[in-house]
């Protein structure tokens, strides 16, 4: 149970922050559309890598006869998921919206954290 949790938790955590802030009322840093465009589809693609490697990290040391190539499929699936999940969570916050184009941006984030990940296996077992 203790390891589960050790490798599980930082999901958990990660998921509900992400949650958390989905919940929140839309907000601007500035008044200029495009710098807050950039600024937060920059964080969901950020939001959603971290998530991505988690769950990588969670299922690699939670089913050990997993290969990597599935691991890594079985990731993107769970983070890909949960990101159309926010998305619709996001249609029932006020001043917020679920968009396609977000669950897209947030791909971009899971397919490129894949993709390191992917060719940096033996460097990233100390993470493992």
């Amino acid at each position: 149970m203790k390891k589960f949790l050790y490798h599980w938790l930082p999901v958990i955590v990660w998921m509900t922050f992400i949650f958390f802030m989905s919940s929140r009322q839309r907000i601007g840093l500035s008044e200029v559309f495009i710098f807050n465009f950039i600024i937060f589809k920059t964080l969901h693609m950020i939001e959603y890598a971290a998530l991505f490697f988690l769950i990588f990290r969670a299922l690699k040391t939670t089913f050990t006869n997993m290969s990597n190539k599935e691991t890594l499929r079985l990731a993107v699936i769970l983070a890909l998921l949960y990101a159309i999940f926010d998305e619709l969570h996001q249609t029932f916050v006020p001043t917020r919206e679920g968009s396609i184009r977000d669950i897209g941006i947030d791909s971009i984030g899971i397919l490129l954290c894949f993709q390191y990940t992917k060719h940096n296996l033996r460097r990233l077992k100390l993470f493992l």
